[in-house]
């Protein structure tokens, strides 16, 4: 539940959102919260139908919710197209979190050699290397490293302890979240009769504007060639990309989801959490991965949904699967049989 130093009534919130009022336009909102804690001067939203049930017992301002519902609504509501994404936009009205004041702060290591745009705060302990350039109104939170070369477009922010490899590009508007790594070395290795010897990883790291990277996610230089995520790519927390992958654009990524080397994924795909893909693969525009899916081989149908995901059951009851699942090659052996057997009884007839 948040709350703010800022209030807008719900007639601003309204006719700003593009959003029909029904109730008191004079209601004033400070915050947001959940549709079972959200007080008299806060604002919640439905958009799950699962959580019907709690909008009769809601004591919030204001709800936020479709046509449908809002019947059911007890307090005032706005009625959306989309809950959720007009609830996205009027949360950002509440975001308490300071901006950070443009500087370098004394502790921050900043190469003579860097080119530096207007407006750019940089955080104590950052480091920024020999000739990278830094876009105007960036924020580069403390702990921050930028190795040589490296480049941000305007309006990014880097959160505390980001790494950024040597010649990575970053477009404009990015937001990548604490710990991430950007542009280390591919897993590049070649076996040399009794020993591994390194692969050189000589590409690097370009991220299209517009792109949210979350916190411990890697995205691993490209080992000949570049890994390209094209604009408006969404990566959640501790996600995985690895060497000479292509993300399209706008395309989404949950938790632990990933690619390993040189996968091609589409536009606007949807990968939901831990789903991943096999070295190599293509994956068509608008194809949507189930949770913990693994896809093995190429998807070439744009707009498909795909799962492998096997649902938590009872122990005893997984056993008793398992069990036979170890006798279902035996067993798809003596449905083979019996079928060339039924075929020439068949036949005989």
């Amino acid at each position: 539940m948040a709350t703010s130093n800022s209030m807008h009534s719900l007639s601003d919130l309204s006719a700003r959102f593009k959003l029909e009022l029904r109730g008191d336009g004079d209601q004033m909102i400070a915050g947001v919260g959940t549709l079972m804690a959200a007080g008299s001067n806060q604002v919640s939203f439905l958009a799950n139908p699962s959580y019907r049930k709690e909008l009769k017992q809601t004591r919030a301002g204001a709800v936020i919710l479709k046509e449908e519902d809002s019947s059911r609504c007890p307090v005032n509501c706005l009625v959306a197209d989309d809950p959720y994404l007009a609830y996205a936009r009027v949360a950002a009205l509440f975001d308490s979190r300071p901006a950070a004041e443009p500087g370098i702060h004394p502790a921050a290591t900043v190469s003579k050699s860097a080119r530096i745009g207007k407006n750019v705060s940089i955080g104590a302990q950052a480091v920024i290397g020999d000739e990278c350039e830094i876009g105007d109104g960036c924020t580069i939170a403390p702990g921050t490293v930028l190795e040589a070369t490296s480049r941000l477009g305007e309006g990014c922010h880097l959160y505390a302890n980001v790494s950024i490899g040597y010649g990575v590009q970053i477009g404009k508007r990015v937001i990548i979240h604490p710990g991430a790594v950007i542009g280390a070395d591919g897993f590049g290795i070649a076996f040399a009769t009794d020993h591994w010897e390194k692969v050189p990883q000589l590409g690097t790291v370009i991220i299209g504007d517009d792109c949210e990277i979350g916190a411990n996610t890697c995205i691993d230089r490209g080992a000949v060639g570049d890994t390209v995520l094209e604009e408006d790519c969404r990566l959640d927390n501790l996600c995985q990309i690895a060497h000479n992958v292509t993300v399209g654009a706008h395309t989404a990524i949950a938790a632990t989801g990933g690619a390993a080397g040189s996968a091609k994924i589409g536009k606007y795909c949807l990968f939901a959490g831990a789903a991943a893909l096999a070295g190599h693969t293509e994956i068509a525009d608008r194809t949507t991965l189930g949770a913990d899916s693994k896809v093995m081989r190429s998807i070439s149908e744009p707009g498909t949904t795909w799962a492998s995901l096997v649902p938590a059951q009872p122990i005893a009851e997984w056993h008793r699967n398992l069990s036979r699942l170890r006798k279902l090659d035996e067993l798809a052996r003596k449905v083979s049989v019996l079928e060339k057997k039924l075929g020439k009884l068949t036949e005989d007839e």
